[in-house]
């Protein structure tokens, strides 16, 4: 990282700490006292600031409003075993952040400003990481453009900007799913690799519809024939079949997860067998009627590792073994979550420790 760069701070005068219940937290709701912003403008980014989290005052016609321009990212510190902190592979989610920013014709972010910004906020607002098993702050990077102009071309200007939010367990139970069948997430061509805010706004509609039919989320398929698993509306997707894990490879229609590479690198570790590679409908539908599809599961940053109970398709729904007896995915699990709250050495170097 290049020398420590001019922030200004400037401190809230009254925390909410005090009137923040931590055994309740619903997901994205719940601010910590803090934010960091940059801006950019004539090709430099300028202005970095930490200040009291609240609205940021804005044109009604800047450009990502109008066509688009915004992408984000998802991270999270932990408290450590020893009270330290440490943000979980920060590096992967700045690369995918700029990959993100080149598709969407915004500026990159430079690597010093993106952590440094994530260091000076967590050191602000250090008390809003939760002590809880299980328990985060979870970090949202931003970047959107501000341009008061009403025409289709990128934007000159953007604010990136840093939010925290104390968070529990993304999903308490088991998930339902449904496989989607009409619907499309992302196309060939399109920016379904890039976290952009239009790919999770196309999703809205079908996944309050499936939600009527009762389901959790969708197993989104490809847009040419709804033949192949891509991914679900918040998380990459991974199979145990026939013992070994496979999960849809990344494409330009799937999202390069982070903690998908994690669990990849994990079951490689202990010798669990990996397939990254197209995986069709039928062949996660008969491996549970015959039995060779022993788990499935979620994962991602929000989402960790959640496994999936029920799968819906064509109006039948599939139930798969009891998330109890899946032993792949609850090692993982256990691993994972061993490395990311310090209670087992960091072989892999993933921990930031602030």
């Amino acid at each position: 990282m290049n020398d420590t760069l001019d922030i200004t701070i400037t401190k809230a005068e009254n925390s909410r700490l005090t009137v923040t219940d931590f055994s309740q937290l619903p997901f994205g709701k719940v601010f910590s006292d803090h934010m960091f912003i940059a801006e950019y403008d004539n090709g430099q980014w300028s202005n970095l600031r930490v200040l009291p989290y609240g609205p940021i005052p804005m044109s009604p016609a800047i450009s990502a409003l109008h066509y688009g321009q915004a992408i984000f990212e998802g991270m999270k510190a932990y408290r450590q075993a020893d009270g330290k902190i440490s943000v979980f592979r920060p590096e992967k989610n700045f690369e995918r952040f700029n990959k993100s920013a080149d598709r969407m014709s915004m500026p990159a972010v430079p690597k010093e400003i993106f952590m440094q910004g994530i260091a000076a906020l967590i050191d602000i607002d250090e008390k809003w990481v939760p002590a809880q098993d299980g328990y985060s702050l979870y970090i949202r990077p931003v970047m959107f453009a501000t341009d008061p102009y009403l025409g289709v071309k990128p934007s000159d200007k953007y604010i990136f900007a840093l939010l925290t939010t104390p968070t529990g367990p993304y999903y308490s139970k088991a998930l339902k799913v449904k496989i989607e069948m009409e619907y499309t997430r992302a196309d060939d061509g399109g920016v379904g690799y890039a976290k952009t805010a239009g790919n999770y706004a196309r999703s809205l509609y079908p996944f309050a519809e499936a939600q009527k039919e009762g389901f959790d989320q969708l197993i989104w398929t490809d847009a040419a024939a709804h033949e192949y698993i891509e991914e679900a509306g918040t998380a990459n997707l991974i199979f145990v079949i026939n013992g070994k894990l496979v999960t849809p490879s990344v494409r330009s229609t799937v999202l390069d997860g982070v903690t998908r590479d994690t669990i990849i690198q994990l079951a490689k570790k202990a010798g669990i067998e990996v397939e990254e590679r197209r995986v069709s409908v039928k062949e996660v539908i008969e491996g549970i009627e015959n039995g060779t599809l022993t788990d499935a599961f979620a994962a991602g940053t929000a989402a960790t590792v959640t496994p999936i109970g029920e799968i819906g398709y064509l109006g039948k729904t599939y139930t798969l073994t009891d998330p109890a007896t899946r032993t792949v995915s609850a090692g993982i699990a256990k691993t994972l979550n061993d490395i990311r709250y310090g209670l087992v050495p960091d072989e892999f170097g993933w921990n930031w420790v602030l």
